[in-house]
C-alpha cells in the first residue's frame, strides 16, 4: 500500500454540522477559538461554515479563512450559484480553500424536496461543481442521502461529478441510517463501478443517529474512503456525527491492522473537547470514549490490581496520548507567575495562548479561596481568561446578593455602561434572578429574555468552580453566555453580562452593514 493509500484526511465540520444542534449560535471569536485550536489538533479541512446562511456566518468563514494557515478552511453551498458566489467571497482571503457543494440525490429528497427529475438533479449538480471550480481547484461535492440513494444513481452521479470536476465526492449517511455491511458496501460498489473512480477522493460524512456514524465510517475508509467528515465530541445535528476524537484513535491505536493514519496531533485531542465542549454549552458524558471523564478510570478491584501491575491489561492506549494528564498537581496561593507558567506548559499550553498576568492573578483570588488550586482548576480559569471580550461595553464593578430562609431575596450590581457605572438593586425569587432584574434595570434598553440556564461543577469537592451557562434571546437571535466563579450568583451574573457584550458587538456589527449598504 502506498503512502498516499494509507493517509486518511480528516474533514472537521464542528463549526458548521456541529453548530447546527447548539441552542445558540457561536460568536465569531469563539469561532475563530475552535478553528486554531483544530488547525493545532491536526485536522486536514475546515468546515468553517455556511457563508451564504447570514451575514455573521460569511464574516467567521472569511475571518477563519484568513487566520488559519495550516489546513485548508472550507464553505458549504447548495447547488446553487448565489451559494457558491458566497463561498468564493469569504473564502478568497485564503492562498487555498475549499467549496463544498451539494445536492440530495435519494428518491425520498428528488420527489419531495426538490421535485425535479433525476436528470435535471445530475445537471444541478454538474452546473454547481463548473461553477465552483471558477474559484477554485479544490471542490468538493456531496449526494445529499447518499445512503438511502439506489446504487445505480449513485454511480451516475459520482461519475458525472468527477467529470464535472470534483476532485472530492462525498457519500454521506445523512440520516444515520444505514449498517456497517451496508455502507461499506455502498463505497465498494462505487470503487468497482465508476469508471473515473481513481480521479477524485471518496469521503464519508455519517450521522449518529443509530448510534453506527464511527463504525460507519471504519467500514467506508477499510473500503477505500480517503477522508472522514467528522465533530468534536461528535456533536451535530440530531444525534449527531462522527466523532473526531474516535475514529482518529482507532486509526492510531489499531494501525497495525489496518495501516492507516491520520495527520491528528492526538495529545491535543484533549484540550480540544474541552474547549468545544464549553464553548457549545455541550457537556460530554461520562463514559463517552476517549474524552469522557470515566474513559481512563478503573473501579473493579480487578481492574484496578491489574493496572497497578501492568498500564495496558485494561488500557489499549494511554490517558496522555491524548493529553490527559492524571497527575493534578496542587498549587497554593504562595506558587510564583513562574510556577502557573511552568505548569501549563506541562498541560500543553503555549506562552503566547495566554495573558500570564490575567492568569496569575485570577489564580490567586482563587487560591485565597480554595486554599488549592489544581490543574483542572487552572484550565478552567484559562478557558475564562480567553473568553474575556476586549474592552467589554458592560464590566461588572460590584456585586452583593442576599437570600436565606424567611427574607426576600435581593442583589445590588454596579456595572460600567461604557464610561458610566450605574448602581441598581432589585428582589427576585432568588438570589441570582434578583441580580438578573437588578442588571436589567440598568441595561433598560436591551430587552433580554433568558431561555436556558446551566450550572456545571468545573472541578471536584464543595469548593469547586461554578460554571453558568446562559443561552438568551435577543432581536430574534439566541446568544450564549458563560460565567466561572466559586460564588454561583457572581458565576450567572458574569454568564449575562457575557451575553449582553455578545448582544453589544452583535449590534455594532449590524450598524456597519447598514453604514456601508447605505441604509
Amino acid at each position: 500500500m502506498s503512502s498516499v493509500n494509507k493517509q486518511v484526511k480528516i474533514f472537521d465540520t464542528t463549526l458548521r454540522d456541529g453548530e447546527q444542534a447548539l441552542p445558540a449560535s457561536l460568536n465569531k471569536r469563539d469561532k475563530l477559538q475552535i478553528a486554531l485550536m483544530l488547525e493545532k489538533l491536526g485536522v486536514d479541512i475546515i468546515e468553517a461554515g455556511f457563508p451564504v446562511s447570514s451575514p455573521g456566518d460569511f464574516e467567521s468563514v472569511r475571518m477563519i479563512a484568513k487566520e488559519v494557515k495550516n489546513a485548508t478552511v472550507c464553505g458549504l453551498s447548495r447547488a446553487l450559484e448565489k451559494d457558491i458566489d458566497a463561498c468564493g467571497q469569504a473564502l478568497n482571503i485564503a492562498d487555498q480553500f475549499r467549496i463544498h457543494t451539494f445536492i440530495a440525490t435519494s428518491d425520498i429528497h428528488v420527489d419531495t424536496k426538490l421535485r425535479k427529475s433525476q436528470d435535471e438533479v445530475v445537471e444541478m449538480a454538474v452546473k454547481a461543481i463548473k461553477h465552483a471550480r471558477s474559484y477554485t481547484d479544490d471542490v468538493e461535492f456531496s449526494c445529499e442521502d447518499a445512503g438511502r440513494t439506489h446504487i445505480d444513481y449513485l454511480c451516475r452521479m459520482v461519475e458525472a461529478a468527477i467529470a464535472a470536476g470534483a476532485t472530492t465526492v462525498n457519500i454521506p449517511d445523512t440520516v444515520g441510517y444505514t449498517t456497517p455491511s451496508e455502507f461499506g458496501g455502498i463505497i465498494h460498489n462505487l470503487f468497482n463501478r465508476v469508471p473515473n473512480i481513481d480521479k477524485a477522493i471518496i469521503s464519508v460524512h455519517c450521522h449518529n443517529d443509530l448510534g453506527l456514524a464511527v463504525a460507519n465510517s471504519l467500514a467506508a475508509v477499510e473500503q477505500g474512503a480517503r477522508q472522514v467528515e467528522c465533530t468534536v465530541n461528535g456533536i451535530g445535528e440530531r444525534a449527531g456525527n462522527c466523532s473526531l476524537e474516535e475514529i482518529a484513535m482507532i486509526l492510531q491505536t489499531r494501525y497495525a491492522m489496518l495501516g492507516l493514519e491520520t495527520n491528528i496531533q492526538s495529545q491535543e485531542i484533549s484540550k480540544a473537547s474541552k474547549l468545544v465542549s464549553n464553548l457549545c454549552n455541550m457537556p460530554v458524558q461520562s463514559n463517552k470514549a476517549i474524552v469522557g471523564a470515566n474513559a481512563f478510570s478503573h473501579s473493579s478491584g480487578i481492574h484496578q490490581d491489574g493496572v497497578l501491575k501492568g498500564q495496558n491489561t485494561y488500557e489499549i492506549m494511554t490517558p496522555e496520548s491524548v493529553g490527559i494528564n492524571k497527575n493534578n498537581l496542587n498549587l497554593t496561593s504562595r506558587s510564583g507567575r513562574h510556577v502557573i507558567k511552568h505548569r501549563l506548559g506541562e498541560l500543553g499550553y503555549q506562552a503566547d495562548e495566554y495573558d500570564l498576568d490575567a492568569i496569575y492573578d485570577a489564580f490567586l483570588r482563587l487560591a485565597d479561596k480554595k486554599g488549592q488550586v489544581f490543574d483542572y482548576d487552572l484550565e478552567a480559569l484559562l478557558f475564562f481568561d480567553q473568553q474575556k471580550h476586549d474592552h467589554a461595553h458592560y464590566q461588572l464593578e460590584y456585586l452583593q446578593a442576599n437570600s436565606g430562609r424567611n427574607i426576600i431575596p435581593s442583589a445590588t450590581v454596579k456595572l460600567s455602561v461604557g464610561d458610566q457605572s450605574i448602581t441598581e438593586s432589585a428582589t427576585g425569587n432568588g438570589p441570582v434572578d434578583a441580580a438578573y432584574n437588578a442588571i436589567m434595570r440598568v441595561v433598560k434598553d436591551r430587552i433580554i429574555n433568558i431561555v436556558d440556564f446551566k450550572l456545571d461543577s468545573k472541578g471536584e469537592g464543595a469548593d469547586a468552580l461554578a460554571q453558568v451557562s446562559v443561552v438568551a434571546e435577543y432581536n430574534g437571535r439566541r446568544f450564549n453566555g458563560i460565567g466561572l466563579a466559586t460564588d454561583i450568583v457572581e458565576s450567572g451574573v458574569r454568564a449575562l453580562i457575557f451575553v449582553l457584550n455578545n448582544t453589544h458587538l452583535a449590534d455594532q456589527i449590524d450598524e456597519q452593514k447598514q453604514q456601508i449598504s447605505g441604509v
